[in-house]
């Protein structure tokens, strides 16, 4: 393969869980819950894509199913050209997995001694994988915890362990679920310069689900949003902002205090506080002739133009979903 083939592919994937459910006091009934419906994308080589949605949605069960942990229900899913329901074995030395809320590493051993265990699971070449220990524990500061155990470790050392212990081994997709969860702003920061620099420097391709969406902002330029299984929104976060039918924010400092600006074609004043107003406008349209318009009127000292919330825009996005509904409390089932 080479840079700009597709690494991940899937083709109409489906995964469906028979669930049962009380309906009286002795008799259960059984239930479909389509987990993944249908979903079809390809990634790249190379790529960083955020994979998104909220609880239930599916993002889960789709990277159980590309490690090769659930088999889906239909559809045709490759990575690497690996079947990974029936080539798992084969498929793990080409990828590493980190689930925010479960570490993979050694609870009650050092943190040096998970990853030389880790070697030799997957059978790391010395030379490998003492330059990609050393890569990591420089980039993620992990030398003071080497000797730690990994109960005593807090859980942004452990993440940035996980992190680590996921990428000794070369692979060539990374698949993160929630990488950054409960983490402080400066290990949030660690981790993701990172993953930056892992992506950029070794080509690793990056699929990344989480809910903090500062890590798709700042490391991601594709992004997809998975709702009630189905895929919803396949693209860019201007193309995410444009399909949310969002509103961008100009934000005006005005010489003096004066009355909510009106008349300009296209905007309306939203909020006003002393010589500071904010007029919103359509995320699609240009700012340049609402910044012309009112720096011809009013005496204007500065301005500033604000994307819109990328929460909001995905909870609006959510609420419009083409994507047929669950009942209420359908979720991603545990694996089996």
């Amino acid at each position: 393969m080479v840079p700009g083939d597709p690494l991940i592919e899937l083709d109409g994937v489906e995964k469906v869980f028979t669930v049962r459910r009380r309906a009286g006091r002795l008799r259960r009934t059984k239930h479909e819950v389509r987990a993944v419906d249908g979903i079809t994308f390809r990634v790249p080589r190379g790529e960083m894509v955020g994979y998104i949605g909220p609880n239930g949605a599916g993002k889960s069960t789709t990277i159980k199913m590309l490690t090769g942990i659930l088999v889906p229900s239909g559809g045709r899913l490759r990575v690497a050209g690996i079947d990974p329901a029936r080539e798992r074995t084969r498929l793990a030395r080409r990828i590493g997995v980190v689930f925010g809320q479960r570490t993979t590493l050694w609870w009650d051993l050092p943190l040096k001694d998970s990853y030389e265990l880790v070697r030799r699971m997957y059978r790391v070449p010395d030379a490998v994988y003492r330059a990609n220990l050393a890569r990591c524990v420089e980039l993620l500061e992990l030398a003071p915890l080497l000797d730690v155990p990994v109960r005593q470790l807090s859980l942004g050392q452990r993440m940035r362990g996980d992190i680590a212990a996921a990428l000794l081994h070369d692979p060539e997709v990374l698949y993160l679920d929630e990488p950054t969860i409960g983490l402080d702003v400066v290990s949030k920061a660690k981790v993701r310069s990172f993953l930056r620099e892992v992506n950029a420097d070794r080509g690793t391709t990056v699929l990344l689900t989480t809910h903090d969406l500062t890590d798709i902002e700042q490391l991601c330029r594709r992004v997809m949003v998975i709702d009630h299984g189905r895929l919803v929104h396949d693209g860019d976060l201007a193309g995410l902002r444009a399909a949310a039918d969002g509103e961008r924010m100009l934000v005006v400092d005005l010489a003096r205090e004066l009355p909510p600006i009106e008349g300009v074609p296209g905007a309306r004043t939203v909020k006003v506080e002393g010589p500071r107003q904010w007029l919103a406008f359509p995320a699609t349209g240009s700012a340049a002739p609402l910044v012309a318009a009112v720096a011809d009127r009013y005496p204007l000292v500065d301005l500033s133009v604000r994307e819109p919330d990328i929460e909001a825009l995905i909870a609006e996005l959510y609420a419009g979903g083409g994507a047929a509904r669950r009942e209420p409390g359908d979720g991603d089932p545990a694996a089996p």
